[in-house]
């Protein structure tokens, strides 16, 4: 148990049932740190001893005030969230309610149950919106709401904006102020991850990983699952006293700290499982098109099936177009040491959870997409040249 930790403190996580909030949790729980979880799903996983799971609705504010009876918590990690990828950035609604009207709910109990600090997980859309950043740092200014390529940025805007500006607020309980600060996550990766990584296996699997795009040269971050973990707990004795409350109302970029090609990231994962590395590569405006009708596919035949958009545009922007940031102010106040890793465990933990090539579905349902990804490709083509040459075919 790590001396420097009290073991009255109590910590509640929320979208502690998803793949970080449950890594975070069961990191803090072996500090000694007593922690409730808090989310609208259970864990995919088993829950270790020690730790506390309620279920409820983030945009409940009835839910959340049950989650915060269940102790005198010293800290709240507000990581839930929701429209990151895929057709979720496509559901605005709920997008709205989860992002903004739940950290509300969070900022308020807060403030009711007298909580002194809120660790906020952000994300790097808060500045980026598809400009290219070279090593920005945290005095970059936040993108414009009305310029956001997607819901799901303009809400993780708009609440890190009312978390930092809650800093200071007067606690209805007990002495002092809450602290806040909000960490702006690269795109995590890890053993286990459950968004973003078994989409592009299933894509490997289902042979739809033909091509890639934009400038080779183009660099994106990622960060581990750990080394978010580290930087939490780190901004989170950043807000006590004892550290001079260095983090109080503070933003920071956190990532591997080393940019890389987005494809080329991948590679080691594609590889592993025994599939072929594309050498096809496109345009980007030319997949910002595709992105385009696939969306729009999706508003019509999402209503009848489960129809998971290919690309969006933000995900064109996120993975085509170079922005990486300095981790100079997390290492200077926070202390943050991002610790190297690879793909290797993650290529094990695939193959253990019996993925790879031999796992490839090869049947109907390749042929399927394949039909309809050269005619989403082939309208992106249309829609990407230019009239007169359309005009002249």
């Amino acid at each position: 148990m790590d001396p420097q930790i009290s073991p009255k403190e109590a910590v509640l996580v929320t979208g502690g049932g998803g793949y970080f909030g449950f890594r975070l949790g069961c990191a803090l729980n072996q500090k000694g740190i007593r922690v409730i979880l808090f989310d609208i799903n259970c864990p995919a996983q088993g829950i270790p001893e020690g730790i506390k799971f309620v279920h409820g609705n983030i945009c409940h504010f009835s839910d959340v005030e049950k989650a915060f009876q269940a102790a005198d918590f010293t800290c709240v990690f507000h990581v839930a969230s929701y429209g990151m990828s895929g057709r979720e950035q496509l559901n605005h609604r709920l997008i709205e309610d989860v992002n903004v009207r739940g950290t509300v709910n969070i900022l308020q109990a807060c403030q009711r149950s007298g909580v002194p600090r809120l660790v906020y997980t952000s994300t790097f859309n808060v500045i980026f919106g598809g400009q290219v950043i070279r090593n920005g740092d945290e005095s970059l200014p936040y993108f414009p709401l009305h310029l956001q390529p997607d819901h799901y940025s303009r809400t993780k805007s708009i609440a890190e904006k009312k978390v930092l500006e809650a800093n200071g607020t007067v606690l209805e309980r007990g002495d002092g102020v809450l602290r806040t600060c909000a960490l702006r996550s690269a795109g995590i990766y890890g053993p286990g991850e459950q968004r973003h990584l078994p989409r592009i296996v299933s894509y490997l699997e289902r042979g739809l990983f033909r091509f890639v795009y934009g400038d080779p040269r183009s660099l994106v971050e990622f960060v581990h699952v750990d080394n978010l973990v580290q930087a939490h707990f780190l901004a989170s004795e950043a807000l006590k006293a004892d550290k001079g409350h260095i983090a109080s109302g503070q933003p920071y970029f956190i990532s591997d700290g080393r940019p890389v090609n987005n494809f080329e990231f991948f590679r080691p994962l594609v590889e592993g499982l025994g599939y072929t590395f594309p050498s096809t590569r496109l345009p980007l405006t030319l997949i910002y098109c595709f992105a385009f009708l696939t969306e729009m596919t999706h508003f019509v035949l999402g209503r009848f099936c489960d129809f998971q958009p290919f690309l969006t545009r933000t995900e064109v922007y996120k993975t085509g177009v170079t922005h990486y940031f300095s981790l100079e102010k997390a290492r200077r106040e926070l202390g943050y040491t991002p610790q190297p890793f690879d793909f290797q465990e993650v290529v094990e933990w695939f193959k253990a959870h019996g993925h790879g090539r031999s796992a490839g579905n090869c049947g109907w349902e390749s042929c399927v997409w394949d039909a309809l990804l050269v005619f989403l490709l082939g309208m992106a083509v249309l829609t990407w040249l230019p009239p007169s040459v359309i005009l002249s075919l």
